[in-house]
């Protein structure tokens, strides 16, 4: 089972306003817009700062990378 924190953040009016005028026009609630864009957003940021780990990791060489013809090798494609 999930819990539920109040987390205060700030938010522009306009913001808080288009919220509050979907929560009315759908039947749903504020908290549950906002928490759906909170969650979109976080998958978002995570793939975004995985990738610029992997460069930063490939650009320090501790990533192990492979040619096309390794690669092929290995996956069994090669002629």
């Amino acid at each position: 089972m999930s819990t539920a924190v109040t987390m205060p953040v700030r938010v522009p009016d306009d913001i808080r306003l288009r919220y509050d005028r979907l929560a009315k026009e759908t039947g749903r609630t504020r908290s549950y817009y906002v928490n759906e864009a909170l969650a979109s957003e976080i998958d978002r940021l995570e793939y975004e700062y995985g990738i610029l780990k992997d460069v930063e990791d490939y650009r320090a060489g501790r990533l192990k990378t492979y040619s096309l013809d390794e690669a092929e090798q290995r996956l069994g494609l090669g002629d």
